[in-house]
């Protein structure tokens, strides 16, 4: 390879999903079928409803990462509740272990692809599908009663990604926008933002802003 071939290859990838999409596949394990009917921290969601969209974000976002545009990466999350298939169990590890593999990719965060129905370039796609895996391993984690941990780096880039437009930080005390998004309405992605104190973890920041209660327990 010569040196004008190497300038021109995409940068590596500034994210890493693979963290996030392992812990969804780690508590995978202590859900039996009794728990499948209880609630989430997705008011709409119960447990099954929130493992089957696990597994087509995870089908969408790898899909997107790969300019695979179809009907995986057409459709609304909106449009339906999403179904949980019979065969979750050995369906979602495989997805998520997809979809971390396909954002490894430096062409997966370049140019323009599509999720969710929604035209966006691969960077802020990326961005965007390590903020399901986050928030949404969050919620799995809470729903089902273990416990849930996340990295600094990814916890700064979903901050970034939740600000509201024109607030950069995030909550998180950085002026830096970890994700390169430039902040979005966080309406538009989860819901309006519940407050959460300035000093409280980064991880409660990061649920405040989807929308969510960190204390959210079921039954509450």
């Amino acid at each position: 390879m010569n040196a004008n071939s190497a300038s021109a290859s995409p940068p590596a990838p500034a994210l890493d999903l693979e963290p996030a999409a392992r812990r969804v596949a780690g508590l995978l394990a202590a859900i039996d079928d009794d728990r499948l009917g209880g609630p989430t921290p997705c008011p709409d969601y119960a447990v099954r409803e929130l493992l089957g969209h696990l597994a087509g974000l995870a089908a969408a976002f790898r899909d997107a990462a790969r300019k695979d545009l179809g009907a995986s990466t057409a459709l609304s999350p909106d449009a339906s509740l999403p179904v949980l298939g019979d065969d979750w169990r050995e369906v979602l590890p495989r997805r998520l272990e997809e979809v971390a593999a396909a954002w490894r990719s430096p062409a997966a965060w370049t140019g323009l692809t599509r999720a969710g129905g929604v035209e966006l370039p691969g960077e802020v796609a990326g961005a965007v599908a390590l903020n399901e895996l986050v928030v949404h391993g969050w919620d799995l984690a809470r729903a089902t009663g273990q416990p849930y941990e996340a990295g600094e780096a990814e916890l700064r880039s979903c901050a970034a990604l939740l600000a509201p437009a024109g607030d950069d930080t995030g909550g998180t005390g950085d002026t830096s926008n970890a994700s390169g998004t430039g902040g979005a309405d966080s309406a538009g992605l989860f819901g309006p933002a519940v407050p959460v104190p300035d000093d409280a973890p980064l991880l409660d920041r990061v649920i405040g802003l989807s929308g969510r209660r960190p204390d959210w327990r079921p039954g509450s």
